[in-house]
Protein backbone atom coordinates (compact mmCIF):
# COMPACT_ATOMS: atom_id res chain seq x y z
CA UNK A 1 0.00 0.00 0.00
CA UNK A 2 1.70 3.09 -0.61
CA UNK A 3 1.04 5.86 1.57
CA UNK A 4 0.18 9.52 -0.09
CA UNK A 5 1.38 11.64 3.49
CA UNK A 6 2.36 14.55 1.35
CA UNK A 7 -0.72 14.44 -1.61
CA UNK A 8 -0.96 18.02 -2.75
CA UNK A 9 1.59 19.14 -0.96
CA UNK A 10 3.98 21.40 -3.27
CA UNK A 11 7.64 21.70 -1.24
CA UNK A 12 10.50 23.62 -2.10
CA UNK A 13 13.55 21.87 -2.02
CA UNK A 14 17.27 23.92 -1.05
CA UNK A 15 20.15 22.47 -1.95
CA UNK A 16 23.70 24.02 -0.75
CA UNK A 17 27.04 22.66 -1.42
CA UNK A 18 28.15 18.93 0.20
CA UNK A 19 28.55 15.60 -0.82
CA UNK A 20 25.22 14.92 1.26
CA UNK A 21 23.80 16.75 -2.28
CA UNK A 22 23.97 12.70 -3.24
CA UNK A 23 21.15 12.05 -0.78
CA UNK A 24 19.08 15.02 -2.07
CA UNK A 25 17.91 12.74 -5.10
CA UNK A 26 17.18 9.90 -3.13
CA UNK A 27 14.83 12.04 -1.01
CA UNK A 28 13.42 14.14 -4.00
CA UNK A 29 12.15 10.50 -5.26
CA UNK A 30 10.54 9.84 -1.79
CA UNK A 31 8.87 13.16 -1.48
CA UNK A 32 7.23 12.39 -4.90
CA UNK A 33 6.45 8.94 -4.39
CA UNK A 34 4.60 10.50 -0.74
CA UNK A 35 2.73 12.65 -3.33
CA UNK A 36 4.00 16.18 -3.20
CA UNK A 37 5.30 18.13 -6.12
CA UNK A 38 8.72 19.25 -5.69
CA UNK A 39 10.51 22.76 -6.95
CA UNK A 40 14.39 22.27 -6.57
CA UNK A 41 16.59 25.33 -6.01
CA UNK A 42 20.36 24.64 -6.20
CA UNK A 43 22.97 27.32 -4.86
CA UNK A 44 25.98 27.68 -7.20
CA UNK A 45 27.71 25.33 -4.46
CA UNK A 46 25.70 22.56 -4.85
CA UNK A 47 25.84 22.48 -8.70
CA UNK A 48 29.56 20.99 -7.93
CA UNK A 49 28.33 18.00 -6.41
CA UNK A 50 25.49 16.95 -8.60
CA UNK A 51 23.96 18.70 -12.16
CA UNK A 52 20.76 20.25 -12.14
CA UNK A 53 19.57 17.97 -15.01
CA UNK A 54 19.48 15.02 -12.20
CA UNK A 55 17.50 16.96 -10.38
CA UNK A 56 14.97 17.96 -13.00
CA UNK A 57 14.57 14.03 -14.03
CA UNK A 58 14.12 12.97 -10.53
CA UNK A 59 11.70 16.28 -9.54
CA UNK A 60 10.06 16.32 -13.30
CA UNK A 61 10.38 20.06 -12.85
CA UNK A 62 12.74 22.37 -13.98
CA UNK A 63 15.76 23.47 -11.24
CA UNK A 64 15.96 26.93 -10.50
CA UNK A 65 19.24 28.49 -10.16
CA UNK A 66 19.42 32.22 -10.19
CA UNK A 67 17.54 34.60 -8.47
CA UNK A 68 17.43 36.45 -12.37
CA UNK A 69 15.39 33.52 -13.59
CA UNK A 70 13.84 35.39 -16.39
CA UNK A 71 10.92 32.57 -16.04
CA UNK A 72 9.59 34.20 -12.99
CA UNK A 73 6.83 36.91 -13.25
CA UNK A 74 8.58 39.94 -13.29
CA UNK A 75 11.86 38.13 -12.25
CA UNK A 76 10.77 37.55 -8.37
CA UNK A 77 11.96 33.90 -8.45
CA UNK A 78 12.15 34.27 -4.44
CA UNK A 79 8.95 35.84 -4.27
CA UNK A 80 6.95 33.49 -6.60
CA UNK A 81 8.70 29.87 -5.18
CA UNK A 82 8.31 30.88 -1.64
CA UNK A 83 4.12 32.02 -2.03
CA UNK A 84 3.85 28.75 -3.63
CA UNK A 85 5.35 26.52 -1.34
CA UNK A 86 3.76 24.64 1.25
CA UNK A 87 7.08 24.15 2.94
CA UNK A 88 10.56 24.68 2.27
CA UNK A 89 13.04 21.89 2.92
CA UNK A 90 16.91 22.51 2.67
CA UNK A 91 18.66 19.48 2.92
CA UNK A 92 21.67 19.72 2.73
CA UNK A 93 21.89 22.89 4.55
CA UNK A 94 25.69 23.86 4.86
CA UNK A 95 27.52 25.63 7.67
CA UNK A 96 28.28 28.74 5.03
CA UNK A 97 24.43 28.21 4.61
CA UNK A 98 22.85 27.95 7.94
CA UNK A 99 25.15 31.08 8.60
CA UNK A 100 23.41 33.32 5.82
CA UNK A 101 20.41 32.30 7.67
CA UNK A 102 21.27 33.56 10.79
CA UNK A 103 22.77 36.45 9.55
CA UNK A 104 19.56 37.45 7.22
CA UNK A 105 21.99 37.53 4.36
CA UNK A 106 20.83 37.00 0.56
CA UNK A 107 23.64 36.77 -2.07
CA UNK A 108 21.63 33.57 -3.67
CA UNK A 109 18.35 32.82 -5.01
CA UNK A 110 18.23 30.19 -2.04
CA UNK A 111 18.81 31.99 0.98
CA UNK A 112 16.60 35.01 -0.59
CA UNK A 113 13.41 33.26 -0.89
CA UNK A 114 14.01 31.39 2.58
CA UNK A 115 14.44 34.92 3.47
CA UNK A 116 10.82 35.98 1.83
CA UNK A 117 8.84 33.08 2.90
CA UNK A 118 5.96 34.18 4.61
CA UNK A 119 7.20 32.64 8.09
CA UNK A 120 3.57 32.51 9.68
CA UNK A 121 2.12 29.91 7.18
CA UNK A 122 5.73 28.28 5.25
CA UNK A 123 7.72 26.83 7.54
CA UNK A 124 11.49 26.22 6.86
CA UNK A 125 13.27 22.87 7.82
CA UNK A 126 16.93 22.92 7.77
CA UNK A 127 18.77 19.22 7.33
CA UNK A 128 22.73 20.27 8.64
CA UNK A 129 25.39 18.28 6.54
CA UNK A 130 28.75 19.36 7.44
CA UNK A 131 32.14 17.84 8.99
CA UNK A 132 32.12 16.90 12.45
CA UNK A 133 34.48 19.82 13.43
CA UNK A 134 32.69 22.27 11.39
CA UNK A 135 29.18 21.36 13.38
CA UNK A 136 30.64 21.76 16.77
CA UNK A 137 32.28 24.76 15.97
CA UNK A 138 30.74 27.84 18.52
CA UNK A 139 30.20 30.02 15.26
CA UNK A 140 27.45 27.21 14.05
CA UNK A 141 26.09 26.25 16.84
CA UNK A 142 25.39 29.90 17.71
CA UNK A 143 24.19 30.26 14.30
CA UNK A 144 21.80 27.30 14.60
CA UNK A 145 20.58 28.67 17.48
CA UNK A 146 19.52 31.72 16.40
CA UNK A 147 17.89 29.76 13.32
CA UNK A 148 16.02 28.12 14.98
CA UNK A 149 14.89 30.80 17.40
CA UNK A 150 13.95 32.46 13.94
CA UNK A 151 11.81 29.90 13.48
CA UNK A 152 13.34 27.29 11.43
CA UNK A 153 12.60 23.55 12.55
CA UNK A 154 15.95 21.70 12.85
CA UNK A 155 16.05 17.80 11.51
CA UNK A 156 19.50 16.51 12.77
CA UNK A 157 22.15 16.27 12.33
CA UNK A 158 22.79 12.46 12.47
CA UNK A 159 26.11 11.02 13.83
CA UNK A 160 28.30 8.34 11.59
CA UNK A 161 30.96 8.19 9.25
CA UNK A 162 31.63 10.77 6.99
CA UNK A 163 32.89 11.69 3.36
CA UNK A 164 36.38 13.06 4.87
CA UNK A 165 36.88 9.90 6.50
CA UNK A 166 36.52 11.07 9.60
CA UNK A 167 33.34 10.01 12.43
CA UNK A 168 30.97 12.36 14.52
CA UNK A 169 28.22 14.50 14.45
CA UNK A 170 27.45 16.54 10.92
CA UNK A 171 25.86 13.65 8.48
CA UNK A 172 22.61 14.73 7.03
CA UNK A 173 19.80 12.69 7.51
CA UNK A 174 19.41 9.61 5.36
CA UNK A 175 16.17 10.52 2.74
CA UNK A 176 13.77 8.55 4.28
CA UNK A 177 14.70 10.20 7.63
CA UNK A 178 14.01 13.42 6.26
CA UNK A 179 10.60 12.40 4.16
CA UNK A 180 9.04 11.10 7.62
CA UNK A 181 10.19 14.83 9.62
CA UNK A 182 8.64 16.75 6.41
CA UNK A 183 5.86 14.44 6.67
CA UNK A 184 5.66 15.01 10.74
CA UNK A 185 5.69 18.73 10.43
CA UNK A 186 2.53 18.94 8.71
CA UNK A 187 0.57 16.91 11.45
CA UNK A 188 -1.81 18.90 13.50
CA UNK A 189 0.35 19.00 16.86
CA UNK A 190 -3.15 17.81 19.44
CA UNK A 191 -0.60 16.28 22.15
CA UNK A 192 2.19 19.56 22.41
CA UNK A 193 2.79 18.99 25.87
CA UNK A 194 2.01 16.25 26.86
CA UNK A 195 4.13 12.93 28.18
CA UNK A 196 2.61 9.74 26.18
CA UNK A 197 3.57 6.44 27.55
CA UNK A 198 2.94 3.22 25.07
CA UNK A 199 3.23 -0.57 25.04
CA UNK A 200 3.84 -2.61 22.17
CA UNK A 201 3.98 -6.30 20.65
CA UNK A 202 3.41 -9.33 21.97
CA UNK A 203 5.72 -10.69 25.78
CA UNK A 204 7.48 -13.81 25.66
CA UNK A 205 7.03 -16.34 29.12
CA UNK A 206 9.93 -18.51 28.77
CA UNK A 207 9.29 -22.05 29.56
CA UNK A 208 12.94 -23.04 28.89
CA UNK A 209 16.09 -21.50 27.60
CA UNK A 210 14.76 -22.07 24.18
CA UNK A 211 10.85 -22.20 24.39
CA UNK A 212 8.10 -19.91 26.08
CA UNK A 213 4.39 -18.72 25.72
CA UNK A 214 4.17 -15.75 23.22
CA UNK A 215 1.57 -14.59 20.51
CA UNK A 216 1.26 -13.11 16.79
CA UNK A 217 1.41 -9.72 17.82
CA UNK A 218 3.98 -7.62 15.58
CA UNK A 219 3.87 -4.97 17.18
CA UNK A 220 2.86 -2.38 14.25
CA UNK A 221 0.14 -0.72 15.70
CA UNK A 222 1.73 0.00 19.06
CA UNK A 223 4.68 1.22 17.03
CA UNK A 224 2.20 3.18 15.31
CA UNK A 225 0.73 4.74 17.95
CA UNK A 226 4.02 5.90 19.31
CA UNK A 227 4.72 7.64 15.57
CA UNK A 228 1.59 9.00 15.58
CA UNK A 229 1.81 10.90 19.35
CA UNK A 230 5.32 11.79 18.14
CA UNK A 231 4.41 13.83 15.68
CA UNK A 232 1.05 15.58 17.26
CA UNK A 233 3.66 17.15 19.54
CA UNK A 234 3.93 14.31 22.57
CA UNK A 235 7.23 13.19 24.25
CA UNK A 236 6.98 9.58 23.63
CA UNK A 237 8.15 6.81 25.91
CA UNK A 238 7.77 3.11 23.94
CA UNK A 239 7.98 -0.02 26.03
CA UNK A 240 8.13 -2.79 23.68
CA UNK A 241 8.44 -6.60 23.40
CA UNK A 242 10.25 -8.77 21.82
CA UNK A 243 9.43 -7.40 17.85
CA UNK A 244 11.65 -6.44 15.35
CA UNK A 245 10.73 -2.65 14.12
CA UNK A 246 12.80 0.47 14.00
CA UNK A 247 11.88 2.85 16.40
CA UNK A 248 10.17 5.81 15.35
CA UNK A 249 12.55 8.90 15.05
CA UNK A 250 12.15 10.87 18.01
CA UNK A 251 10.62 8.42 20.43
CA UNK A 252 12.59 6.93 23.54
CA UNK A 253 12.64 3.34 23.77
CA UNK A 254 12.80 0.43 26.56
CA UNK A 255 13.11 -2.94 25.06
CA UNK A 256 11.38 -6.34 27.45
CA UNK A 257 10.45 -9.56 27.36
CA UNK A 258 8.11 -10.52 29.70
CA UNK A 259 5.23 -9.61 31.27
CA UNK A 260 7.22 -8.80 34.45
CA UNK A 261 9.42 -7.13 33.10
CA UNK A 262 7.03 -4.73 30.80
CA UNK A 263 5.17 -4.38 34.60
CA UNK A 264 8.45 -3.47 35.88
CA UNK A 265 9.09 -0.78 33.20
CA UNK A 266 5.86 0.63 33.02
CA UNK A 267 4.57 1.13 36.63
CA UNK A 268 6.98 3.85 37.72
CA UNK A 269 7.02 5.47 34.59
CA UNK A 270 3.19 5.97 34.67
CA UNK A 271 3.05 8.55 37.02
CA UNK A 272 4.89 11.04 35.13
CA UNK A 273 2.67 10.72 32.19
CA UNK A 274 -0.56 12.19 30.87
CA UNK A 275 -1.36 9.39 28.68
CA UNK A 276 -0.68 5.40 29.21
CA UNK A 277 -1.73 3.60 25.57
CA UNK A 278 -1.63 -0.34 26.07
CA UNK A 279 -0.99 -1.42 23.09
CA UNK A 280 0.90 -4.50 23.59
CA UNK A 281 -0.76 -7.75 23.59
CA UNK A 282 0.33 -8.80 26.97
CA UNK A 283 0.45 -12.92 27.53
CA UNK A 284 -1.83 -13.51 30.55
CA UNK A 285 -0.06 -16.63 31.88
CA UNK A 286 3.35 -17.56 32.75
CA UNK A 287 5.23 -20.95 34.17
CA UNK A 288 5.36 -20.80 37.72
CA UNK A 289 9.01 -22.15 36.97
CA UNK A 290 11.12 -21.79 34.15
CA UNK A 291 13.67 -24.60 33.44
CA UNK A 292 16.87 -24.00 33.85
CA UNK A 293 18.16 -26.29 30.67
CA UNK A 294 16.13 -27.16 27.61
CA UNK A 295 13.28 -29.75 28.26
CA UNK A 296 14.10 -32.35 26.28
CA UNK A 297 11.97 -35.36 24.93
CA UNK A 298 12.57 -38.83 25.66
CA UNK A 299 11.60 -42.19 24.76
CA UNK A 300 8.62 -42.67 26.31
CA UNK A 301 6.74 -39.94 24.62
CA UNK A 302 5.12 -38.58 28.00
CA UNK A 303 4.32 -34.73 27.43
CA UNK A 304 5.51 -32.20 30.09
CA UNK A 305 2.74 -30.35 31.91
CA UNK A 306 3.89 -26.82 33.40
CA UNK A 307 1.87 -25.10 36.01
CA UNK A 308 1.20 -21.76 35.25
CA UNK A 309 0.72 -18.62 37.29
CA UNK A 310 -1.34 -15.24 36.18
CA UNK A 311 0.67 -12.24 35.19
CA UNK A 312 0.41 -8.78 36.24
CA UNK A 313 -2.67 -6.78 34.90
CA UNK A 314 -1.04 -3.74 33.43
CA UNK A 315 -2.93 -1.68 33.28
CA UNK A 316 -5.86 -2.28 35.23
CA UNK A 317 -3.05 -1.58 37.53
CA UNK A 318 -2.06 2.28 36.41
CA UNK A 319 -5.57 2.65 35.86
CA UNK A 320 -6.00 2.05 39.83
CA UNK A 321 -3.11 4.70 40.15
CA UNK A 322 -4.49 7.87 42.96
CA UNK A 323 -5.97 10.26 40.97
CA UNK A 324 -3.43 12.87 40.89
CA UNK A 325 -0.69 10.17 39.61
CA UNK A 326 -3.57 8.16 36.78
CA UNK A 327 -2.61 9.10 33.10
CA UNK A 328 -5.13 8.71 30.92
CA UNK A 329 -5.89 5.16 29.78
CA UNK A 330 -6.45 3.44 26.65
CA UNK A 331 -6.78 0.01 26.41
CA UNK A 332 -6.55 -2.32 23.55
CA UNK A 333 -8.38 -5.56 23.14
CA UNK A 334 -7.89 -7.89 20.68
CA UNK A 335 -11.04 -10.10 20.53
CA UNK A 336 -12.09 -13.71 18.29
CA UNK A 337 -15.92 -13.21 18.56
CA UNK A 338 -18.40 -10.66 20.40
CA UNK A 339 -15.47 -8.13 20.05
CA UNK A 340 -18.21 -5.31 21.63
CA UNK A 341 -19.10 -7.35 24.21
CA UNK A 342 -15.86 -8.03 25.53
CA UNK A 343 -14.49 -4.74 24.80
CA UNK A 344 -17.10 -3.47 27.07
CA UNK A 345 -16.64 -5.91 29.47
CA UNK A 346 -12.64 -4.77 29.65
CA UNK A 347 -13.27 -1.10 29.81
CA UNK A 348 -15.25 -2.00 33.05
CA UNK A 349 -13.65 -4.78 34.77
CA UNK A 350 -10.20 -2.39 34.00
CA UNK A 351 -11.24 0.84 35.07
CA UNK A 352 -10.40 2.81 32.11
CA UNK A 353 -12.05 5.31 30.14
CA UNK A 354 -11.24 4.03 26.80
CA UNK A 355 -10.88 0.91 24.58
CA UNK A 356 -10.02 0.04 21.16
CA UNK A 357 -10.95 -3.28 19.90
CA UNK A 358 -10.53 -5.37 16.54
CA UNK A 359 -10.79 -8.78 15.52
CA UNK A 360 -7.22 -10.34 16.67
CA UNK A 361 -6.50 -12.28 13.74
CA UNK A 362 -7.31 -10.30 11.03
CA UNK A 363 -5.10 -7.94 11.95
CA UNK A 364 -1.87 -9.73 13.60
CA UNK A 365 1.03 -9.04 11.26
CA UNK A 366 -0.67 -6.87 8.81
CA UNK A 367 -0.42 -3.41 7.70
CA UNK A 368 -3.85 -2.58 7.81
CA UNK A 369 -6.71 -3.05 10.64
CA UNK A 370 -10.25 -2.11 11.28
CA UNK A 371 -10.97 -0.48 14.45
CA UNK A 372 -13.51 0.17 17.00
CA UNK A 373 -13.37 2.88 19.53
CA UNK A 374 -14.91 1.95 22.68
CA UNK A 375 -16.17 4.33 25.30
CA UNK A 376 -18.88 3.69 27.94
CA UNK A 377 -21.25 5.15 26.21
CA UNK A 378 -20.32 4.91 22.24
CA UNK A 379 -18.88 2.53 19.55
CA UNK A 380 -17.46 4.36 17.00
CA UNK A 381 -16.20 1.69 13.75
CA UNK A 382 -13.28 3.10 11.59
CA UNK A 383 -12.84 1.45 8.65
CA UNK A 384 -10.30 -0.82 7.25
CA UNK A 385 -6.79 1.31 6.36
CA UNK A 386 -3.25 1.27 7.02
CA UNK A 387 -2.07 1.31 10.82
CA UNK A 388 -0.29 5.13 10.88
CA UNK A 389 -3.66 6.17 9.53
CA UNK A 390 -5.41 4.72 12.29
CA UNK A 391 -3.07 5.71 14.90
CA UNK A 392 -3.19 9.03 13.77
CA UNK A 393 -7.04 9.20 13.78
CA UNK A 394 -6.80 7.83 17.68
CA UNK A 395 -4.23 10.49 18.62
CA UNK A 396 -6.51 13.14 17.48
CA UNK A 397 -9.77 11.00 19.48
CA UNK A 398 -7.55 10.45 22.46
CA UNK A 399 -6.48 14.24 22.05
CA UNK A 400 -10.30 15.27 22.28
CA UNK A 401 -10.69 13.76 25.51
CA UNK A 402 -8.02 14.66 27.50
CA UNK A 403 -8.78 17.16 30.39
CA UNK A 404 -7.13 20.84 29.72
CA UNK A 405 -3.81 21.32 31.12
CA UNK A 406 -3.97 22.77 34.52
CA UNK A 407 -0.35 24.82 33.55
Amino acid sequence: MQRLDLQSRHIVLGMSGGVACYKAAELTRELVKAGATVQVVMTEAAQQFITPVTMQALSGRPVVTSQWDARAPANMAHIDLSREADAILVAPASADFIAQLAQGRASELLALLCLARPIERCPLLVAPAMNREMWAHPATQRNVAQIVADGAQLLGPGHGDQACGETGDGRMLEAVELRDELIAAFQPKVLTGRRVLITAGPTFEALDPVRGITNHSSGKMGFAMARAAAEAGAVVTLVAGPVHLPTPRGVHRIDVQSALQMHAAVLPLAPSHDVFIATAAVADWRPVQAANHKIKKDATGQVPSFGLTENPDILAEVARLPEAQRPYCVGFAAETHDVVQHARDKLRRKGVPLIVANHGPAAFGRDDNALMVIDEHSVTETPRTDKLSLARALVAAVAQRLPKPSR
